[in-house]
């Protein structure tokens, strides 16, 4: 069916993007790592969807990207309960 076609496309891309930002998160701990060319990339990716969680510090320690994803795994709920609902409601 295809609404269940496109559902699984979104919750990968949601997956690929939630591995994204681990990967950039892992790279902060590695001196010079963030700007390496791989580091960039990530960066130009992932950064403009960060900034939205740039508020959650204490001290030192930032928990931005633990609170975008856990918006990115609502968003997956959210778009797979959608798609049941859609699929259920033609099928």
């Amino acid at each position: 069916m295809v609404i269940d076609w496109i559902v699984r496309i979104i919750n990968y891309a949601i997956q690929i993007y939630m591995l994204a930002i681990v990967i950039d998160a892992l790279l902060t701990w590695f001196p010079g790592a963030s700007q390496s060319r791989f580091g960039q990339f990530l960066g130009r990716i992932v950064n403009p969807f960060l900034e939205y969680f740039n508020f959650a510090h204490i001290g030192m320690l930032g928990f931005g990207p633990i609170l975008a994803l856990i918006v990115l795994q609502l968003l997956q709920f959210g778009v797979t309960y959608i798609g049941n609902i859609i699929i259920s409601l033609v099928g």
